[in-house]
């Protein structure tokens, strides 16, 4: 350590900020105040969870020969770090693309067109994931193949697809719709899709696409 003493790396903090009032216009396709309200919630607690995480990951040693697969702090703080921080940015996008109506436009449409077909297939191809999921569906710019993708998350820190920027997240735990719709996630699918910011969605693909 040459009589150097070891510093504590910064904590940085995340923040689960207020949602726009935007938010709410969802209320005219049968999503509710109270939902948000509610689900808004828990986007706090993984943000709190997340910030909670990282302060033990930087106060603890790091003694690799206290690693361990079956079971051992290091383990079982990365693997709840990465369930706590995936709900965080998931529910970040989620929120943030809220709020809008119609159908993209511009060259996020072209690009949707090209890789889909049409919008109304992307819907159902959306929809079908959705469905299929038992978590979360993406949309999102591979930057791999330079495509738009539709994909498929069981839990807030399952699937997620290497080099790929997430544009649109559809919320398919019960939590999202049941106060709303009960048991019929596909009446809150296609609430939700009546309800995109496709302006916010476009900035996030100029910048993934840039």
């Amino acid at each position: 350590m040459n009589g150097k003493t070891a510093t504590m790396p910064e904590v940085k903090l995340v923040e689960a900020t207020a949602l726009a009032e935007k938010v709410f216009t969802t209320e005219k396709v049968g999503i509710s105040r109270k939902t948000h309200e509610g689900h808004f919630k828990l986007f706090q607690g993984y943000a709190n969870k997340t910030n909670e995480i990282r302060k033990a990951l930087a106060e603890m040693e790091m003694d690799p020969s206290k690693a361990n697969q079956v079971y051992s702090a290091i383990r079982a703080l990365k693997t709840d770090y990465s369930f706590a921080y995936g709900g965080f940015l998931n529910h970040q996008l989620y929120f943030d693309i809220l709020g809008g109506g119609g159908d993209p436009s511009g060259a996020l449409a072209d690009r949707i067109n090209r890789d889909f077909g049409s919008i109304e297939n992307w819907k159902k191809d959306l929809k079908a994931t959705g469905m299929a999921g038992r978590g979360w569906a993406w949309l999102a710019w591979d930057h791999n193949e330079g495509n738009l993708a539709n994909f498929l998350g069981d839990a807030q820190n399952t699937y997620p697809m290497w080099g790929c920027t997430p544009l649109v997240g559809l919320d398919v735990y019960e939590h999202a719709y049941y106060l709303d719709f009960g048991t019929d996630r596909a009446s809150h699918i296609d609430a939700f899709l009546q309800v995109i910011d496709w302006d916010a969605v476009s900035r996030r693909f100029e910048k993934a696409t840039a």
